[in-house]
């Protein structure tokens, strides 16, 4: 099949790259020409593991393909995605629906022929039929039908959720769209993947739903973490304990210094807006939000209560600086939180992340970026580990002690068993479990 992929960013160069492998012809469109051109010579604007090659591969089998030109692309093809961004507007947290609305009249000028108009941005509830009534009135003789398919990418391990995905989901009510939407997905049927077809308007709030009940998961276990340094339990062992119930399960149980990223941050507080505006207003996912903004800072009294109760003109190595491993991006990275508040209590930051230092450059202010971890620790009173990547789990401790004035180690990702770091001559302290404290 015929596809067009409207925006280059994480969602949308993802899926184009993927249908493409899938052996639909993919052309990609954005407005960035700087994107483009980076497309065409072999670069990619992202970082996601395999990207790269996948990108590669089908450039040069001649399925994938990249345009600033939207007006020459969607024309003769049979599937056009909107993939542009839907941040958070200033004010009042709602999506902004701009850049949808522009691509959906830009599109409708473009139409020939049968075509499904697919809004795979996160939108809310209601949008596809605004993109509907967009096309409609921009074009009348459009033939064309809009139909919804949210995505369910993590970051790190968007090719694998694309291509082995739990469920696709579509919204549309009508048959010719659904049997291109079929055919498009039509490789997954090999591994008997669900797909579940909908309302346009059950589509868009699934989407909103699942992202919101995941928050609320990590947001409810870094509640019980806190209670658990409170009353002398262990989090992880909480964690297994609830998890090995099936009708909780374990993942997203694991305490965190918060959670970030380009989905959940937007996500909860766009799925609060709308329901209020609608007269049902999710109370729970309104606490979510309040308390996962307020635990960011929490973890960085953490680091300071960890120093003694004061950071004033201490020197702290921070590990990590993206909002998860395996990515760049620093999208609502507690990062963003912890340093600066640091900072302001007078501390030094040294810092190192394999991918993020370059977006962060440009977010944060007077931090000294390290070219490895080791380089983070010399001379610094205590390291903070903010982020999993794999290259902290397995740090050289007798290494660690003689680079650090101080040997501290706050893990807020709790990478460590406190049982094992015992005898590292290391004070240790986590999320949620006993700290380590030297003799």
């Amino acid at each position: 099949m015929r596809v067009a992929m409207i925006g280059t960013g994480y969602v949308g160069l993802v899926s184009g790259a993927c249908f493409s492998d899938f052996g639909h012809d993919v052309i990609c469109v954005d407005k960035d020409e700087r994107k483009i051109i980076m497309l065409n010579d072999g670069e990619v604007p992202i970082f996601e593991p395999g990207l790269k090659n996948l990108v590669a591969e089908n450039v040069k089998a001649g399925r994938l393909s990249f345009t600033t030109d939207l007006a020459t692309a969607v024309p003769q093809c049979d599937a056009v995605f909107i993939a542009v961004g839907t941040p958070s507007r200033r004010g009042d947290g709602y999506a902004d629906l701009s850049y949808v609305y522009a691509a959906a009249a830009e599109i409708a000028q473009s139409l020939q022929g049968y075509t499904v108009v697919i809004t795979k941005s996160t939108v809310p509830v209601g949008t596809s039929r605004e993109v509907e009534r967009i096309i409609t009135e921009t074009n009348s003789q459009a033939d064309f039908a809009v139909a919804s398919n949210p995505e369910f990418l993590r970051e790190g391990a968007a090719i694998d959720d694309f291509k082995r995905p739990d469920r696709v989901v579509v919204g549309t009510d009508d048959e010719r769209a659904r049997q291109i939407m079929r055919d498009l997905y039509r490789p997954l049927y090999l591994s008997e993947t669900p797909v579940l077809f909908t309302s346009r308007e059950t589509s868009e709030l699934i989407k909103y739903a699942g992202n919101a009940f995941l928050a609320t998961k990590i947001t409810f276990i870094n509640e019980m973490a806190d209670l658990c340094e409170k009353v002398g339990a262990n989090i992880q062992d909480v964690s297994k304990g609830i998890g090995l119930d099936g009708r909780i399960g374990r993942k997203f149980l694991h305490a965190v210094p918060g959670y970030g990223g380009s989905c959940f941050p937007k996500d909860t507080l766009a799925l609060t807006r709308t329901a209020t505006e609608n007269g049902a207003p999710t109370q729970i996912v309104e606490a979510v939000v309040k308390i996962n903004d307020e635990r960011k800072k929490k973890m960085a009294q953490k680091i300071i209560t960890s120093c003694g109760g004061s950071v004033a003109g201490k020197t702290i190595a921070i590990l990590g600086l993206t909002f998860k491993p395996n990515t760049d991006d620093m999208r609502d990275s507690p990062s963003l939180d912890i340093i600066p508040v640091l900072q302001e209590a007078g501390a030094t930051i040294k810092a190192y992340d394999p991918e993020g230092m370059d977006e962060s450059k440009e977010l944060l202010n007077g931090v000294n970026y390290c070219k490895n971890a080791y380089d983070t620790m010399k001379e610094a009173d205590a390291v903070a580990i903010l982020t999993e990547w794999n290259a902290f789990r397995a740090l050289d401790f007798t290494r660690v002690r003689q680079e650090l004035k101080n040997p501290l180690m706050i893990d807020l990702r709790n990478i460590y068993d406190p049982a094992e770091m015992q005898n590292t001559g290391i004070e240790y302290h986590s999320i949620g479990r006993a700290s380590v404290t030297l003799n």
